[in-house]
Parts: structure tokens; C-alpha cells; sequence
């Protein structure tokens, strides 16, 4: 197998029209490079996801979104105003078929750092999910385990992920519509038990964009069969509804994903983020005891909002 390696800026023509000029493909190409790499500089400023000295383990699935990651830190790295280390970490979980040869081949060609954890978290998922149940939380969780206990054991700082900016968006409606709370995939996370700092540097960037990216760099993609090809999950279902909103009224997606970026506490209904109940307070009133006012209601017979009234 042939591997590219990062050049400055994506040359393959393949995703271009036949009789495309190649200088304007080129000029096209340049473009989008340079617009992913201010992207990616702009989200690990605007968070702080690097600092001078960092490890920073790179978790490389075989797919679009982490490729285009690896790629435009390599570009960073070489003019960073801090200088930080870059690993390249796969997680093997033994699926069959997978082409176990593909990612060590193409970072030995980078020159890239690298190391490929073995974990048969395949067999675990297939004998404790239910056939025709998705895989995917399960899955995520026993990746993750693998990926930290990786991390602390040999000394990483950061670990990114590929999530993109559509990911971002599309999390934020999984949990309006199935979690009831207003909560997303922050570009910047503490993990539960304090130990790892989590970065993704595409939260800026377009999905359309990195698709382009890709088959200009011409990755060697690998496919995922597990989770990736089980269908009617609620994630394919949020990205269909996004990419129809995208269709029908272009930018909303990126509307979307800078409200994310601009939360107004006062103007939602959290009194755990705005202290509500001192808004327009007049001293030396009583303060509002929600028992008082529920216990005191009349008991008209009138039902309730959230079902009939009970009978005396």
C-alpha cells in the first residue's frame, strides 16, 4: 500500500470534475487546507486544548474525521508557537475483517508515532447486546476505558478526539429530545473521574468539509461494521433531520453551533444557573416557599395539569 504523506496542502484530484482546470483545483484545495488549519488553531486557542509540553495522545479510528485530524495537527505542530508531542493511538477491537495492516503502514510512512492497542471489546459487545439492539453505548464506553487506562499509563496530557462541529450540533438534540436536558459534547472536557483532559479540534469544522478533505488526501479509509452500519439509530436520525434543515435553509447548522457558544442562563429556566427567586426581590419580603403555595391551593375539583384529580 501506497500511504500520502501531509503535504502542506491536499493534492488528489479525484473528488474534481474530469476536465477541471488543475490549477483552480489546486487554488480550491489550498483554500479548504488553509481554512482547516485557522479552524483547528482557533478552537485549541479559544479552549486552551494545547499547551507548551503536552503529550497529546491522537486517537486515530480509520476514519475521515480522525485522518483530517492527525493531518492538520502534523501542519500545526510545525509552526505552534508551543512545542508538544503528537501520538498516534489505535484501539484494535477485533472486529472481523478488519484490515489490521492499513494504519501501522500508513503512520510508519508519516514518520508519525504510533501505537496500536489490542482490546477484544468486539466479542464482549456481540454476546451482551441483544440481537437488533444498538451497540453503540456499550461499545463507546468499553473504547473509552481502553483509551484512558492507555493514556494514564504512559504519561499523556490530552487525549483528542475526532468529533467535528456537526457532532457537537447533533449531541445537543439527542439530548433536547431523548435526555430532556440542555447539555452537548464540549469542545473540552474533564473526564469523570478528573484524570484525563479530552480535546476536539474540529469543533469548528464542517462534516461537508472534512469529507472533501479526505478524498483530496486520499486516507485510507476503513469502514466501521459494528456500530457504524446498524441502522434506525437516533444519531442517523438527528443527521438526517440536520442535513434537511441544511438543504432547506443553509447556515442553520452553523446558527446552531454558535448559540452553543453563546448560552444566556437569564433567559432559560434553570434556577440552578440564574438565582431566579432574587430577580425583582423587594427587601424584606418574604422569600416564595414553594410548600406554602402548593399546600394552600383550593381544591376546586378542577384536574390537575398533570392528570385528573383525586376525589375527596
Amino acid at each position: 500500500m501506497s500511504a500520502v504523506l501531509p503535504l502542506p496542502e491536499p493534492v488528489s484530484r479525484r473528488s474534481q470534475p474530469r476536465h477541471a482546470d488543475p490549477r483552480v483545483v489546486h487554488r480550491e484545495q489550498a483554500k479548504l487546507a488553509k481554512r482547516l488549519r485557522r479552524q483547528v488553531g482557533q478552537a485549541i486557542a479559544d479552549f486552551g486544548m494545547i499547551e507548551a509540553g503536552d503529550k497529546v495522545m491522537v486517537c486515530l479510528s480509520g476514519g475521515k474525521d480522525s485522518y483530517t485530524m492527525l493531518d492538520v495537527l502534523l501542519q500545526l505542530q510545525r509552526k505552534a508557537p508551543v512545542p508538544f508531542e503528537l501520538v498516534a493511538v489505535n484501539l484494535d477491537q477485533k472486529q472481523p475483517g478488519f484490515p489490521e495492516h492499513v494504519l501501522p503502514e500508513y503512520l510508519r510512512a508519516l514518520g508519525v508515532p504510533f501505537h496500536i492497542i489490542e482490546q477484544d471489546t468486539y466479542s464482549v459487545v456481540s454476546r451482551v447486546v441483544p440481537e437488533g439492539k444498538t451497540m453503540c453505548s456499550l461499545c463507546s464506553r468499553m473504547r473509552r476505558g481502553a483509551l484512558y487506562a492507555y493514556a494514564e499509563a504512559h504519561g499523556f496530557t490530552k487525549i483528542a478526539l475526532g468529533h467535528h462541529r456537526d457532532d457537537l450540533v447533533a449531541t445537543f438534540f439527542l439530548n433536547l429530545f431523548h435526555h430532556a436536558k440542555l447539555s452537548g459534547m464540549p469542545p473540552k472536557l474533564l473526564s469523570d473521574d478528573g484524570r484525563h483532559v479530552v480535546i476536539r479540534p474540529l469543533a469548528y469544522v464542517r462534516e461537508s468539509d472534512i469529507v472533501e478533505y479526505a478524498a483530496a488526501r486520499q486516507f485510507p479509509i476503513i469502514p466501521c461494521n459494528l456500530c457504524g452500519s446498524q441502522e434506525n439509530l437516533q444519531r442517523k436520525q438527528v443527521g438526517l433531520m440536520m442535513k434537511q434543515w441544511e438543504r432547506e435553509s443553509p447556515g442553520r447548522i452553523e446558527t446552531i453551533s454558535r448559540a452553543l457558544g453563546d448560552i444566556r442562563p437569564s433567559q432559560l429556566s434553570d434556577p440552578k444557573l440564574f438565582d431566579f427567586l432574587a430577580l425583582g426581590h423587594r427587601e424584606g419580603a418574604a422569600r416564595a416557599d414553594a410548600h406554602a403555595w402548593l399546600a394552600g391551593a383550593p381544591d376546586d375539583g378542577a384536574p390537575d395539569d398533570d392528570g385528573p384529580s383525586t376525589p375527596a
